[in-house]
């Protein structure tokens, strides 16, 4: 919404997703320009790699947990991994070490269809690593007047408490100072 209530309406949200379906339309587009110039197991591995590091531990530790929290780690791990800087810097490492190639369309295919086909974003560490609806967000809505969006993600059971984000860290001494 702004930069100091980042939070974004159903409209906003599909706006946004919509930016990343046209950059997945033309990564696709690009592939199939090109399907016979491409090295097929670079591009696999340059695909799966992301969420092999980014995604899959931290979607596991969120299923053990039950809803308890789980290390900021899977977070840094996933944010990391599917950040646009870092993907651009693996992809200029890789055109400087191996030369630029059709293979790394992956990275662009990969990302932008996490972000507009899925609407997977940079993850918070205050909310839960899988998608949880939060009541905190569904009452900013009824603020603005806005209806709710159909339920995504992982649904709560009827009385069990929601899952919760990161592991807190322990809180830093406030160092006291003579007055």
């Amino acid at each position: 919404m702004d930069q100091a209530n980042p939070f974004e309406t159903p409209r906003t949200y599909s706006l946004h997703r919509a930016e990343y379906l046209v950059g997945l339309a033309v990564s696709t587009g690009l592939i199939f320009a090109h399907l016979g110039d491409i090295r097929w197991l670079p591009f696999g591995g340059l695909f799966l790699y992301i969420d092999l590091i980014g995604y899959i531990p931290g979607a596991i530790a969120f299923k053990r947990a039950k809803g308890r929290p789980i290390p900021k780690a899977y977070y840094v791990l996933y944010n990391v991994m599917h950040s646009l800087i870092t993907q651009g810097a693996v992809v200029a490492v890789w055109c400087w070490l191996i030369g630029p190639e059709w293979a790394l369309l992956a990275i662009p295919f990969h990302l932008c269809g996490d972000r507009g086909l899925f609407g997977n974003f940079m993850k918070s560490f205050a909310l839960p690593f899988e998608p949880v609806q939060q009541p905190g967000y569904l009452r900013l809505l009824d603020d603005l007047g806005l209806a709710h969006p159909k339920p995504a993600g992982h649904a709560t059971h009827e009385g069990e408490p929601g899952p919760v984000g990161h592991l807190p860290t322990a809180p830093r001494p406030v160092p006291h100072r003579a007055v």
